[in-house]
């Protein structure tokens, strides 16, 4: 089978291509990871044979999206559960990520994987007359949930108390009320904008040092509720300054998919862990680089996941709210899913041309599996777009 593939360009012209594939196979551990805690934020699968409005109704393929995650755990990764990266409140709404959060846990406590749940508010209907003690209640059911179901809880950022917050207080109120409540400690998730446009100004600042100081404050007067906290602004130098902030104890989980590789490897005042969406598609790589990391060999570390770097920022280029679509599609073009169909219909959230862009570099990073699947796959998908 030929694993040549006419690739489009920016400029409209065709590109001859010929995938190479991986070059070695990636080594899954033989053990637990041990220099870093890592997560990688999982996607779901959404199902093509249900007849029902993909942009209205979310349906999974049960067996595709919990296969995933067991590829994941396979590389030493943890999962991150219903978070964006799994499309929450963009094409997954709460009684699907209930379900997704049940069944998860229940796969993770059989394969022995590692496993944090995102808790939120996506229940509440947007609207202006949501109040703070909505908001509360919301967390609250949600918490209980992750919770009861024997689950860590990320305790996600909410659109919700963007909203509703008039006064940098009212962060400090609801987070309070919900961290006075939660059993086991939690992981803070603080999402920008540029993931979510709603979240903008949260902290109750559109300042990030001030929105900073309100974080921080929170978690000094809760810090033992607290395992630690992602960021997610794609700026590595406010991480690293908060990083150096934190409260001994407290983790820092990099949220920063443009910066990951120097992050994690850190400097002489400390490191961050992993909390990433990147690391869905990029799993067999950023388990052989950790566990390099291990053994103390940063050459290795930096040298595999250098040329993953092009290919997270590309996937997470602006909008970067429809990074989700690269990952599904990695996903697809490696065999991990029959079709390249998301809940939302948000396999249409980017161009042909990113997707062909998207598919060199992947290879150029050796992360396309089985070159003949991957080309034959890329073809399907051309095919649709006119591309001859």
């Amino acid at each position: 089978m030929s694993t040549t593939v006419s690739l489009p360009r920016p400029d409209r012209t065709i590109e001859a291509y010929r995938t190479r594939g991986a070059q070695h196979s990636w080594p899954r551990p033989g053990g637990p990871i041990t220099s870093r805690i890592a997560y990688a934020a999982a996607h779901v699968v959404g199902d093509p044979l249900a007849d029902a409005d993909p942009t209205t109704r979310t349906a999974i393929d049960w067996d595709a999206t919990l296969g995933y995650r067991r590829h994941l755990w396979s590389y030493g990764l943890a999962v991150a559960e219903a978070m964006d990266t799994a499309q929450r409140g963009m094409g997954l709404d709460w009684p699907a990520s209930q379900e997704l959060i049940r069944r998860s846990l229940a796969e993770a406590q059989a394969a022995d994987g590692m496993i944090a749940c995102g808790a939120g508010t996506d229940q509440l209907a947007p609207g202006s007359g949501v109040t703070l003690d909505d908001v509360e209640r919301a967390y609250s059911e949600q918490c209980g949930f992750v919770e009861d179901h024997g689950g860590r809880v990320i305790l996600m950022a909410s659109r919700a108390l963007a909203r509703a917050a008039r006064t940098p207080d009212d962060y400090l109120r609801v987070y309070g009320a919900v961290l006075r409540q939660v059993r086991r400690p939690v992981i803070l998730h603080w999402l920008g904008d540029m993931f979510d446009p709603q979240l903008a100004g949260y902290w109750g600042s559109s300042d990030t040092a001030a929105a900073m100081e309100l974080c921080l404050a929170v978690i000094r007067e809760y810090r033992s509720k607290i395992d630690g906290i992602k960021i997610s602004l794609l700026d590595a130098e406010q991480e690293i300054a908060m990083r150096r902030r934190l409260p001994a104890g407290v983790r820092m989980y990099t949220g920063d998919d443009f910066s990951y590789d120097r992050l994690i490897l850190g400097d002489e005042h400390g490191f961050s862990h992993a909390l990433l969406g990147i690391f869905d598609a990029i799993a067999p790589a950023a388990s052989a680089a950790l566990q390099a990391l291990d053994t103390g060999d940063t050459a290795a570390f930096q040298a595999i996941l250098a040329p993953t770097i092009p290919l997270s920022r590309h996937i997470f280029q602006a909008p970067t709210y429809s990074y989700k679509t690269g990952i599904v599609f990695l996903a697809y073009l490696n065999g991990h899913q029959q079709h390249f169909r998301m809940v939302g219909g948000k396999e249409s959230a980017r161009s042909v041309v990113h997707l062909a862009e998207l598919y060199r570099l992947a290879d150029g990073a050796g992360l396309i599996v089985d070159a003949d699947l991957a080309a034959e796959r890329m073809r399907r998908v051309l095919a649709v777009a006119g591309v001859p």
